[in-house]
């Protein structure tokens, strides 16, 4: 009987080595079937990025002032400060601003010092920010010209925005999508193979309200603006990228 088994476990090791090699040669993976063998599985996909962009023009802007007021004590200073605010709010409002398009932010009271004369405190300085939005492009240049007279002594930006962000949005999305389309039927017929069915598909551009900066830091001296400022607001890129994965005949 040995001489009968010998020959039978040798074809059925051979049978298992040949099995394997096919199973390395073949790209994929390799997955356990129910009669504890392995076969060998092929990826039939192809994943693809594609990123696009649409122009709008802005119609509405968002200006950054800041107030800043200098006195001998913080008590003072706050009072200057608070003072200046006022005078400003009152501008805004009697220029057409609704009360809803203008917020206060960034408080902050710092001591001035004299280095030369070791750190000795010399007065103390107070500075308020606001933020004054949904200003209509035909008056950007006119209120920051005229805002100078108003006690407003320094613009951190200007930003441009437009109404139009979630309609430009959705068709640079769009967009995106067919260019990944075509980026994969390429792929795949370059391959020998032919496109199927959408797998899985992510959005990968942040959704965020469309502005472009047009002036920062800006000090408000009289002579910078003392005309009307041109405005020159171009238009705004809003930006859609997307990730697609595609079956493959």
């Amino acid at each position: 009987m040995r001489k009968i088994i010998r020959p039978v476990a040798v074809a059925v090791i051979a049978a298992s080595a040949l099995s394997l090699t096919a199973c390395a040669q073949t790209s994929g993976s390799l997955v356990p079937a129910t009669n504890g063998s392995y076969t060998a599985t092929v990826n039939k996909s192809i994943q693809v990025q594609s990123e696009e962009v649409v122009k709008t023009v802005p119609d509405k802007a968002e200006i950054n002032y800041g107030v800043s007021s200098e006195a001998a004590d913080p008590k003072s200073v706050q009072e200057k400060n608070s003072e200046d605010l006022n005078k400003v709010i009152t501008f805004l409002k009697d220029s057409g601003i609704a009360e809803t398009s203008i917020q206060t932010t960034n408080y902050g009271l710092q001591p001035n010092y004299d280095w030369s004369d070791g750190q000795k405190i010399t007065g103390y300085q107070m500075r308020t920010s606001i933020v004054v939005s949904d200003i209509p492009m035909d008056q950007v240049g006119t209120l920051i010209s005229s805002s100078i007279e108003a006690g407003i002594n320094s613009i951190s930006n200007v930003s441009y925005l437009s109404s139009k962000y979630d309609e430009s949005y959705q068709e640079a999305l769009k967009k995106a999508i067919e260019s990944a389309k075509t980026k994969a039927q390429a792929m795949a017929s370059a391959s020998g193979k032919t496109l199927g069915e959408v797998i899985s598909i992510e959005e990968l551009s942040s959704y965020s309200p469309a502005r472009y900066n047009a002036y920062e830091n800006t000090k408000a001296d009289t002579g910078l603006l003392s005309k009307e400022m041109a405005v020159e607001p171009g238009q705004i890129s809003v930006q859609a990228s997307v990730k697609i994965s595609y079956e493959l005949k």
